[in-house]
């Protein structure tokens, strides 16, 4: 994984940079083998508790003894300047300023750092140093500090980035779900109803009349094939549909279905989303229509409303339970945004929507519209759906 790999490289680099600064401290076996052992002991503990500080770091916490681990990073880090000729903080201070940017807040681990640098310019400054060794040695303490923290950040920002793209592709992953659920709930009902109605239909004519019975199973095949490229065209994501097209398609399943239809088409042009979701609109009508009413005549009818188009399915056989595909869809959530759903209008006095008129108010808010269901006075059911004209209006 990426942020495995940021955190070994930070990590072999920051334990680099803590191994060349202590190291030099066993040139203190120059002076002496008590000197010598003094400081690689000196060594050891730096570099062991900075190494513990700065792996809980780099894996975004703190360390389990925190903050004992800091204070022991400290102690050994001034101590050794009571024990050893010269002290030995100027090596070892560059680590700690990373400890303490890393675990503390910044106000206070720049603060840390600021005295840091002040505690070891005045001892360098009164002792046998030059001038422009002891700024080297002040300079050095921010900018080990930062370089050391700028690596820890950057592995958390990595790790942090790598868990945001692993939900991103939960995310997608959920929405294409969701889409499919979607599309084959609003694309093959239709084409399913029609195909039980023309079976039922072909079944009852068969002995009776063999030519009508045999002309139903031909459009029963036809309709077949029309759901079988629905499912293509949703596992391709291709659902670009046209309203023309789609009210020609429901006008002939409606006739053949003994449905008197008439269709009145304003004339205007229309964005792709926008038709698109008036499609739907008509496809999801013409399959309740089909499914859950006694129907003998139907209107589509579209009109030119103040930016935006409004599209009405009427129909004049509303059962007592009428409503928008009363099976409820456990995968469906209500629209959000500019779509609406008449509670009304779902004709079950619960007052909660079925899974198509959800599905078609999710679409009309993605067209910047709304889309409603409700009865009529004469018993009948009306499908109203209004999107936007302009493109610049669809959200």
């Amino acid at each position: 994984m990426v942020s495995s790999s940021a955190r070994r490289l930070s990590s072999a680099l920051i334990t680099a940079v803590s191994c060349a600064y202590t190291v030099i401290a066993l040139v203190y076996f120059l002076q002496g083998p008590l000197y010598g052992v003094l400081a690689l002991v000196v060594f050891l503990v730096v570099v062991g508790v900075h190494y513990l500080n700065m792996r809980a770091g780099l894996r975004g916490g703190r360390p389990p003894a925190f903050p004992l681990t800091v204070l022991l990073q400290v102690v050994a880090t001034y101590l050794p300047d009571f024990l050893l000729p010269g002290g030995m903080s100027a090596l070892t201070t560059p680590l700690l300023a990373g400890t303490l940017l890393v675990h503390l807040p910044l106000r206070w681990g720049g603060a840390g750092v600021g005295l840091i640098m002040l505690y070891e310019g005045t001892q360098l400054w009164f002792g046998p140093h030059a001038a422009h060794l002891t700024l080297f040695y002040v300079v050095t303490v921010p900018t080990t500090g930062t370089m050391i923290y700028a690596l820890v950040r950057f592995t958390r920002v990595t790790a942090e980035l790598e868990q945001a793209r692993a939900e991103l592709a939960d995310a997608a992953v959920l929405k294409e779900r969701v889409r499919i659920s979607r599309d084959l709930h609003d694309g093959l009902g239709r084409s399913l109803t029609a195909i039980a109605l023309k079976g039922d239909l072909a079944g009852r004519l068969i002995d009776r009349d063999p030519g009508t019975a045999r002309a139903e199973v031909g459009e029963l095949v036809q309709v077949a094939r029309e759901a079988a490229q629905d499912v293509r065209q949703v596992a391709r994501d291709y659902r670009a549909m046209s309203l023309a097209g789609e009210v020609d398609r429901a006008v002939a399943l409606l006739e053949s279905s003994g449905v008197s239809v008439q269709a009145h088409l304003a004339d205007v042009t229309l964005p792709t989303r926008s038709e698109e979701a008036l499609a739907w609109a008509v496809r999801e009508g013409v399959t309740n229509v089909l499914r859950h009413s006694r129907a003998t005549t139907c209107t589509i009818t579209t009109s030119l409303q103040e930016g935006a188009v409004r599209l009405e399915l009427a129909n004049d056989g509303a059962p007592p339970d009428a409503g928008t595909d009363p099976d409820p869809d456990p995968g469906s959530s209500p629209a959000s945004g500019a779509g609406s759903v008449s509670s009304a209008g779902t004709g079950f006095g619960t007052g909660a929507p079925g899974a198509g008129l959800v599905s078609l108010a999710e679409r009309a808010a993605q067209a910047g519209g709304t889309a409603t269901g409700s009865r009529t006075g004469q018993g009948g059911f009306v499908l109203a759906m209004e999107v936007a004209v302009r493109r610049e209006a669809v959200s």
